[in-house]
């Protein structure tokens, strides 16, 4: 069972994350107690959270125990949202056959939990909490965030899309004089 249990960060991605930590500085201008503010150590400026599961009632519980867990770090959690789910028909075939033994409609699932200024001492220990607490059939990304993440999040308006085809196919909108 615990093979369904996966969190998903390889060498290359954690590397990946480690070129996005910037470290910040003051600027000559600025006063001093400005810059005692500031954090000593690097930091990451936005990073996803994405939580995928078959299970809707698992994955919102697991949602909000992962935007909690974020807040009691004192991590700031930007935003929270969840994405159109995916339908994937799934096929099994008898052995050594085509025949088809079951067919299964299976709906996937996708939640985003978006935290900024997260500093670089503090990521290992997010990383292993949640690796510790995730569900069975649940999978946790966590990637830098990029702008096709904010696109995905929109569901498209199919009845918009329709009627301006329409209207092109009649010649286009008049323009007035």
């Amino acid at each position: 069972m615990n093979n369904l249990r996966r969190i998903t960060y390889s060498a290359l991605q954690c590397r990946k994350l480690h070129q996005t930590c910037k470290l910040r500085s003051g600027d000559f201008y600025e006063p001093d107690y400005l810059e005692g503010m500031k954090s000593k150590f690097p930091m990451y400026d936005t990073l996803n959270i994405q939580l995928r599961g078959y299970e809707f009632s698992v994955l919102e519980s697991y949602q909000k125990f992962v935007h909690n867990l974020m807040k009691n770090m004192d991590i700031n959690v930007e935003e929270a949202w969840g994405v159109p789910h995916q339908e994937i028909q799934v096929t099994t075939l008898k052995p050594k056959s085509e025949t088809v033994n079951a067919q299964y409609n299976l709906k996937i699932y996708e939640r985003t939990v978006q935290i900024t200024d997260v500093v670089s001492t503090q990521l290992p220990i997010v990383l292993r909490a949640l690796e510790a607490s995730t569900p069975a059939g649940v999978t946790v990304h966590v990637v830098p965030h990029e702008e096709w993440h904010e696109e995905v999040r929109y569901v498209p308006d199919t009845e918009l899309k329709a009627l301006k085809q329409e209207l092109d196919d009649l010649g286009g909108p008049l323009k007035k004089k």
